[in-house]
């Protein structure tokens, strides 16, 4: 059942310990936590391994035994080094729970790993995942590690602690002869069934005797013959640690099924075995035991899960008495509702589940295991008729829990893992007290202040969590769900030396205490980057000796770079802490020190509220990493007063101007530039700045990223108003009108609108593959703009080399990314048919004339065969030029092509048949797609018409003549229609019975006795077979074929030696 747990196999030997020969494993975000306020460390569950953490607790809080293992040094067990030395005797298991065992003890961590324990047994992650019977372990761990022992000092370690003997014996009534026979043990296993406690079951076991009489006797070895007798059992020999399994688990024979017993059983906290033992005369004290672990199995026989209370021997523990109210009530509720409801809501069973995991998510499969581990019950059994399946239940309440995208992962929202925890606790368990009153690095342990009760005191140990109980919490393991499973007592006699107390380095051997001062070490090395990470923020100091105030904001003298100083500092600081680390980064600095919020605008650098109170930490003035603060005087910068607050804040704005129309010219030209004004400007003082001459001025609300507004005229009115009141922010747009100007405006519905220049944007981006590729600018124009004229403007913002206007040109780009035909130079953005706002590429090449057409072609109809190509014509080229010009730029060759359009649907449609037409006379149209398709289009007048053969079918119904087989086909007849401009079908249709002819050339006025006869004779010739002559026969083909798309597919049916068109 437990695989390889006691064959000393190296191979699964993992070298991930303190010292040398150290494996390395993923290195995990955070380091581990440490001890919570009780100062004891759990173990982590691995997926099922509760059964053994308990067990392992237990074995830790016995300290004889654990000072027995402690015992055996590297001479008698070897080294975890040398394990991978061939020659080595290494004793793996042993080591490794020695390590386990100071790691419990010392290493300041919540809860420690037992991965390299399991490595050692030969477990695999499968074996972790499952859960096994703790009783059996037990038996089977004692198993191994005496087989691992033997040849040492610890060969008698197990025997030593745990071994008793029990006696049976049958005395004979009629002449007395006793029959014996010794049984040894290292644990007892007693009845549950129909008992009511632990000592009524060892008085049925060892004190009540069996009588042979009857139909029932015994036969006697010194008589011979059968007599009546009596038989009964005794304790021999006590070991000084007695281990009780109770039998909680049966079987139903009526229902043939496993059950677990649930009924009451007590046990007591000291028993005296006096009357279960063979030799009475001794004194009490030798017969007396007091408890001190209990394992405990919650849920039923077929799953559950395991946590232990262990007695506090040696006093390691801090137990805390004012937990007592706080955090075991909710946990007594908790249990008395478990285990008298049969039902309950499953909501917070699954909060409770999620809410004890380190891993934000875990499977569903795996909460649906831990439910049944947890309740004893599975998900389906008690909750699927009344909620449904688990998945669906999680997935209706997504304001709890969130599912992975797949659907898979399942874990608790922050928010209400954090309100389950204080909710259950009575207080933050993510945030346990930092105490830690162990001085691990040191040689001697100081006394720690124990609680105001006197003796030892027990513990909760479940899986990671630790918390104390009271010992009457033991009475609640008598019966129910959950409930005591395996008892663990130890003789009264047994006391501990006053130096144990208190302290865990006692015994604990030097090598293995280094290690763990090491590791200690470490971990608060781990933990302090780790707190300084997590606390430290970086921020941008500003020294105002760099700075000069200008233009409304604070712009650096120096690079940005020289004008910066970086400093990392604690949130948790003090401003008085921060002011004085910059002074010590400042020697220089005379007078006052001020430090105020700072932010880049795109104005320039703006100052905010001071920082004052250098008591306040860092985190509670508000300063978040990555702040701007200014250090200057608190008056002024360079000589200059400088407005702070968000009173003062700079705003920047467009301001436009119409230029002098140029008569004869092309487009409305403007001149555009930036101004700056405080937030606090009224618009009086705006318009006296930009039109001191008089004149009106005119806004345009959207921004740098809003959309295009008409533009409002601010009223005499509005004067009062200021830049923040009116809507106006940074790269908002303004149009100062000249008195000449006006004749542009107009009054309309009591608003005023200039309507006659639609001023706004168009965005350009950089496809030169140039520096700043990605760089995308806005382009002030008016429908009038000539496109020229943009880009222009586009290769200055994007500071790009001027001499790139000879060799590019703007391409507006499609919805899906898609580069459309370049626009001509000498339109207008009106003439070029631009929305505004609309994005246009600044691309490599010449943008076509009016006079050019900007084609795209393909070779063939299949894109993912032929990519698409682009070409500029004149558009005064004929059909003819441009094929030839497209053949060339494929690298094709020859006058077997033609070309046609490319019609809805992505298919080469209508041909461009008419091969001396020019492309204007034809209709094309800058952007057009055209397809170079294969094959010579047939001369003015004439068609090419694909023939297709119809065979007999072998399948013809009784009484069905020819006709009825020509109208059983009709309608596959969409299955067979091919374009002319396809490529040659396949030879034979499958399923109709089709063969392929070829194609034919005839005259449009051809009447269809040629056309049959043009038709059949080459297949007759190649067949023997004869003709039929058509049903009006004098009728053009011209005609007949224009009753099928454009070109039709004519069809021979043969039937008796006779040949139908249809």
């Amino acid at each position: 059942m437990f695989g390889d747990l006691f064959e000393e196999d190296f191979s699964f030997i993992s070298n991930n310990h303190c010292g040398k020969g150290k494996k390395s494993k993923p290195r995990e975000s955070e380091p581990p936590a440490p001890r919570d306020s009780t100062n004891l460390s759990g173990i982590k569950n691995q997926g099922g391994t509760c059964y053994l953490n308990s067990l392992l607790q237990t074995l830790l809080f016995t300290p004889e035994f654990r000072e027995a293992l402690f015992s055996l040094g590297p001479e008698e067990l070897g080294t975890l080094d040398d394990s991978r030395k061939p020659d080595a005797k290494v004793r793996i298991i042993p080591l490794q729970l020695q390590r386990l065992f100071a790691q419990l003890l010392l290493l300041d961590q919540q809860a420690a790993s037992t991965t390299d324990l399991t490595e050692s047994f030969g477990w695999s992650s499968h074996e972790e995942m499952r859960q096994h019977d703790v009783q059996e372990l037990n038996r089977i761990l004692f198993s191994a590690l005496e087989t691992s022992l033997v040849g040492t000092s610890g060969h008698d370690l197990i025997n030593r602690l745990y071994h008793g003997i029990v006696v049976n014996q049958i005395v004979c009534k009629e002449c007395k002869n006793v029959s014996e026979r010794q049984e040894d043990f290292l644990d007892l296993t007693v009845a549950v069934k129909g008992v009511a406690g632990l000592e009524e079951a060892l008085w049925n076991m060892y004190v009540e005797e069996e009588y042979f009489e009857n139909d029932n006797l015994y036969r006697c070895g010194a008589c011979d013959k059968l007599v009546e007798a009596s038989k009964s059992a005794k304790l021999r020999k006590l070991p000084p640690f007695l281990t009780i399994s109770l039998l909680r688990f049966n079987f139903d024979f009526e229902k043939c099924e496993r059950y677990k017993e649930t009924s009451c059983y007590t046990f007591p906290i000291q028993i005296n075995l006096r009357p279960f033992c063979e030799q009475t005369e001794m004194d009490d004290s030798e017969y007396m035991y007091e408890l001190f672990s209990v394992i405990i199995h919650k849920g039923g026989c077929y799953g559950g899960h395991y946590h232990v209370y262990i007695r506090d021997v040696d006093q390691l523990g801090n137990w805390q008495l004012q937990e007592e109210e706080d955090g075991l009530i909710e946990d007594k509720a908790l249990r008395d509702t478990e285990n008298s409801k049969e039902t309950e809501n499953p909501l917070a069973v699954l909060k409770g589940i999620l809410s004890e995991e380190e891993a934000k998510q875990i499977p569903v499969d795996q909460l649906g295991q831990k439910l049944l581990e947890k309740k004893g019950v599975s998900w389906n059994k008690k909750y699927r008729k009344q909620y449904g399946a688990l998945r669906k239940y999680l997935q209706n309440h997504p304001q709890i829990f969130q599912l992975s995208p797949d659907g898979n992962k399942v874990g608790l929202k922050e928010t209400h893992k954090l309100l389950f925890k204080l909710d259950s606790g009575g207080r933050d368990l993510q945030s346990p007290p930092q105490k830690n009153d162990v001085q691990w690095n040191c040689e001697k342990t100081p006394p720690r202040p124990r609680a105001t009760s006197a003796g030892c005191h027990w513990f909760d140990l479940n899986d990671s969590k630790v918390q104390p109980i009271k010992e009457k919490d033991l009475e609640k393991q008598f019966q129910g769900k959950e409930s005591a499973y395996m008892l663990f007592y130890r003789k009264a006699q047994l006391k501990r030396p006053p130096e144990a107390r208190g302290n865990p380095r006692y015994q604990i051997p030097e090598h293995l205490l280094n290690e763990m001062n090491a590791a200690n070490t470490e971990l608060q090395k781990k933990r302090a980057e780790c707190d300084s990470a997590s606390n430290g923020i970086d921020l941008h100091l500003h020294l105002s000796s760099c700075y000069k105030f200008h233009n409304g904001a604070l712009h650096p003298s120096l690079s940005w770079k020289e004008s910066v100083v970086d400093l990392t500092i604690d949130r948790r600081r003090t401003l008085g802490d921060l002011r004085q680390a910059v002074f010590q980064m400042l020697e220089s600095w005379e007078g006052d020190m001020v430090l105020s919020m700072a932010k880049p605008l795109p104005a320039g650098l703006h100052l905010y509220q001071v920082l004052d109170g250098d008591e306040l930490t860092l985190d509670g003035i508000g300063l978040a990493d990555g702040a701007d603060v200014f250090v200057w005087n608190g008056k002024e910068v360079g000589g200059t007063k400088v407005l702070t607050g968000p009173d003062h804040e700079p705003v920047v704005l467009n301001v436009l101007r119409l230029a002098e129309h140029n008569e004869g010219g092309k487009g409305q030209h403007f001149s555009e530039a930036q101004h700056v004004f405080s937030c606090s400007t009224s618009l009086g003082q705006l318009h006296s700045a930009l039109a001191p001459a008089g004149g009106i001025i005119l806004k345009n609300g959207s921004g740098a990223e809003g959309e295009a507004k008409n533009w409002e005229v601010f009223r005499e009115e509005d004067m009062k108003e200021t830049v923040r009141s009116v809507g106006l922010r940074d790269g908002c747009s303004v149009l100062i009108l000249d008195s000449h100007d006006q004749s542009f405006v107009n009054v309309a519905s009591g608003n005023l609108t200039a309507f006659t220049y639609d001023i706004s944007w168009l965005q350009v981006k950089n496809f030169c593959g140039v520096e700043e590729e990605e760089k995308l600018v806005k382009i002030t124009a008016t429908i009038e703009t000539v496109m020229s004229d943009i880009k222009m403007k586009a290769i200055r913002e994007l500071q790009l080399e001027e001499e790139l206007a000879n060799e590019s040109c703007l391409r507006p780009v499609s919805g899906n990314g898609k580069l459309l035909s370049p626009v001509p130079e000498d339109y207008t953005v009106k003439e070029a048919e631009l929305k505004m706002g609309s994005l246009l590429g600044l691309c490599r090449g010449k943008a076509p004339a009016s006079t050019q057409l900007f084609l795209y072609f393909m070779v063939g109809s299949d894109q993912n065969c032929s990519p698409e190509m682009e070409i500029v014509v004149e558009e005064t080229a004929s059909v003819r030029e441009c094929l030839n010009l497209m053949l060339e730029k494929s690298g094709l060759s020859g006058d077997n092509w033609h070309l046609r359009r490319l019609d809805w649907c992505y298919e080469a449609g209508e041909a461009l048949s008419q091969e001396n037409a020019t492309l204007k006379e034809l209709n094309v149209c800058r952007g057009d797609t055209l397809v170079v398709t294969e094959g010579k289009l047939p001369e003015k007048g004439f068609l090419k018409i694909p023939i297709w053969w119809l065979r007999p079918s072998s399948h013809k119904k009784h009484g069905e003549n020819a006709q009825d087989q020509v109208n059983g086909v009709t309608w596959k007849m969409d299955a067979l229609q091919v374009s002319a401009a396809a490529a040659p079908p396949e030879p034979t249709h499958p399923g109709l019975d089709l063969c392929y002819a070829g194609r034919i050339e005839i005259a449009g006025e051809a009447s269809l006795e040629d056309l049959k006869m043009q038709s059949v004779v080459p297949w007759h010739l190649c067949h023997g077979h004869c003709v039929k002559a058509l049903h009006g026969k004098h009728t053009h083909n011209k005609h007949l074929l224009k009753s099928h798309f454009a070109i039709s597919t004519l069809f021979l049916y043969q039937f008796s030696a006779s040949f139908f068109f249809f």
